[in-house]
């Protein structure tokens, strides 16, 4: 690319901060007056003359300028650059995007994108069908922290994030004013609108801008863990309910229709990582998965509403399926005027089966209502049964058309979103366990000292407790604020999970692991408030079925017999080792996640839920022997795909 090519592409670019900039100083100028105004025009011109140039003499000039700053003065030439930072950075986001329009509409792929992963899957030969089943089984969830440093306020936040869109909306004047001339030179000469239409986003930019100088940068207090919380919130309702929708879509489009899976799932620590953080209890916990379930219920709400309006079908003029009539008949809408409108009445009927929900799951009431909120849905499943049958009759009755734009967006959000909008996970660290477990342990007289004991007694202990079905805490005790607060966390991960449906809460972190141990007292934490269900008891364990298990368990054979083969091959397989089992009368594709305390009792998840299975050794050495059991090579597909490029 030639130099003047460069300049010409950054020329937007300039355009947008010399803009930004002029609106910044005219606002500075209105509201401080033009001696503040001249002394910021004078640091600048210093710095970029130092900057630029290496002037020296500019250099001293500003330091000393600097240093002759009242405390007045000071705080308002830092707010100046400090918006004028954030405006310029506003710019080069913009800048980004439409840089990347223009090569997208060139053909062009970037690094790091989709379209450059699967074109690369693509040249390997890799078919759409093996990548959307190696989708079916993967999981992947961003999660979002807590950031108690951070400074800005959602205030100044939502401000910038209207000063985008407003650049956003100048390009589309300046890109349509554009198009008018390349058609017809004479008619732009006449184009008496778009400067119009420009002076009117400028004097928006310039309230905009306005609102920023006279908000408060900073906050006056620390936040507190629902502040947290809400500003997590605010990136749903702005991005993630319906960017990832959209994310699915593109991707099905590029690998021909292929159906993938609801792989991609957001995560969050906030009210549930209380590592360091005191404040974060049960009450938080409680607090941020009420909010997120608000935040998703309404725009669902939102968008049900939405979908009522645009499906204004008659009976009388296009089908449905039965399935959709029924759903139509069942919903309490009884308005004359829509009683030919099937799609109408049953969005009805979803609506107020959603509003009850909201006061359910929330204490929350939707904006509207036709009818009355009532017969709320138990799981966010039975809410997705309803959409896709309304889908299905689209699809099969000549209303495709009506499905894409609205209605699939919306059943992918429920399959991603459900009633939770985010699994929060739990995190602790490990010495806070311990503490808890053994408050229990010396409350019931089991260990008077738990924390003396060395690991090995520590695990042998775990175990015998994890395999007992009585309760360790005593009618009647006083335990320790800490123990209460724990073990209420605890409670309120089991009621959630309940309440909000199993994908609320599905990990739990165990900061500074160290031991098995460590792992073993939050699995008896569990126990004792009932998220983990039964015992590790031997003969509760998921296993092969009856009728392939031998009588007598397996004798150790020599190294070159079929039992000590599979033996010595059993004992090859590491935490994190991929297999391919036969358990509870289906295939399943599981990974090793511990190989037990002796190797007897080894524990499987499968990767994209928190299913797990326990199985015994010797149900493992079954499996193997009647080949039921099998090691698998997983490989990255972008890494098959790179090797099959290279080799050609």
């Amino acid at each position: 690319m030639t130099k003047k090519n460069t300049k010409d592409n950054e020329r937007p670019l300039v355009e947008d901060i010399r803009l930004l900039g002029r609106i910044l100083g005219d606002v500075i100028r209105e509201q401080e007056g033009s001696a503040a105004y001249e002394l910021i025009e004078q640091v600048r011109k210093l710095s970029v003359a130092f900057r630029r140039d290496a002037n020296i003499e500019a250099d001293k000039a500003l330091k000393k300028l600097l240093k002759s700053l009242s405390g007045d003065q000071t705080v308002s030439v830092i707010r100046a650059f400090t918006y004028f930072s954030h405006l310029a950075n506003l710019a080069e986001d913009r800048h980004h995007i439409r840089r990347r329009t223009v090569h997208e509409r060139a053909g062009d792929t970037q690094e790091g994108s989709i379209d450059v992963a699967l074109a690369r899957l693509r040249w390997a030969g890799i078919a759409p069908k093996t990548i959307a089943d190696m989708l079916a089984h993967s999981f992947v969830s961003p999660v979002l922290t807590a950031h108690p440093t951070e400074v800005q306020r959602k205030s100044i936040l939502d401000a910038e994030r209207d000063i985008a869109q407003l650049l956003t909306g100048r390009d589309a004047i300046k890109a349509l004013a554009l198009a008018v001339h390349a058609q017809s030179p004479a008619a732009a000469a006449k184009d008496a609108l778009s400067p119009r239409e420009l002076a009117a986003n400028e004097a928006q930019l310039r309230a905009r801008v306005m609102q920023l100088w006279q908000t408060r940068l900073l906050r006056f207090t620390k936040l507190t863990v629902a502040d947290e919380i809400e500003n997590a919130l605010s990136y749903y309702e702005a991005t993630f309910l319906r960017e990832i929708p959209k994310l699915y879509a593109n991707l099905e489009r590029e690998l021909g229709g292929q159906k993938i899976h609801s792989f991609l799932r957001m995560g969050q620590w906030i009210g549930g990582d209380r590592d360091g953080n005191p404040n974060v209890s049960a009450d938080t916990l409680n607090y941020a998965l009420s909010r997120q379930a608000e935040v998703a219920l309404r725009h669902y709400l939102t968008e049900t509403h939405l979908l009522g309006g645009e499906l204004s079908m008659s009976a009388m003029l296009a089908g449905v399926s039965p399935a959709m009539q029924a759903l139509a008949n069942n919903s309490p809408d009884t308005n004359e005027h829509r009683q030919d409108e099937p799609y109408r009445r049953a969005l009805t009927g979803v609506y107020a089966r959603l509003a009850a929900t909201l006061k359910n799951l929330t204490g929350g009431d939707a904006a509207r209502h036709a009818v009355a909120p009532q017969n709320a849905y138990e799981k966010s499943e039975e809410f997705l049964a309803d959409l896709r049958t309304i889908a299905a009759s689209l699809n099969t009755h000549h209303g495709q058309a009506l499905v894409a734009q609205r209605l699939h967006p919306l059943i992918r959000a429920v399959d991603v979103f459900g009633f939770h909008l985010a699994t929060v996970d739990l995190r602790q660290s490990s010495d806070k366990h311990e503490e808890v477990v053994a408050e229990l342990l010396a409350t019931a007289r089991v260990v008077p000292a738990y924390a003396a004991l060395d690991e090995a007694a520590k695990r042998e202990l775990l175990m015998r407790l994890l395999n007992d079905a009585r309760p360790l805490r005593v009618v009647g005790a006083v335990y320790s604020t800490h123990a209460q607060g724990e073990l209420a966390i605890f409670e309120a991960a089991r009621d959630a999970r309940v309440r909000f449906g199993k994908e609320a809460i599905r990990h739990y972190i165990i900061s500074h692991t160290e031991t098995v141990s460590d792992l073993l007292e939050v699995l008896l934490l569990q126990k004792e408030t009932g998220l983990m269900h039964g015992t590790l008891d031997v003969p509760q364990l998921d296993t092969v079925p009856a009728e392939l298990m031998p009588e007598s368990p397996p004798e150790g054979g020599s190294p070159g017999s079929a039992v000590g083969d599979d033996e010595a091959w059993l004992d090859t397989l590491r935490p994190g080792d991929w297999l391919r089992l036969f358990l509870q009368g289906q295939w399943v594709h599981v990974q090793l996640l511990w190989p037990g305390e002796r190797r007897e009792i080894w524990l499987f998840g499968d990767g994209a839920s928190d299913h797990t299975w326990a199985v015994r050794r010797r149900a493992l050495l079954t499996l193997k022997a009647n080949k039921l059991m099998k090691r698998l090579t997983r490989r990255s597909l972008v890494g098959r795909a790179a090797r099959s490029v290279h080799a050609s």
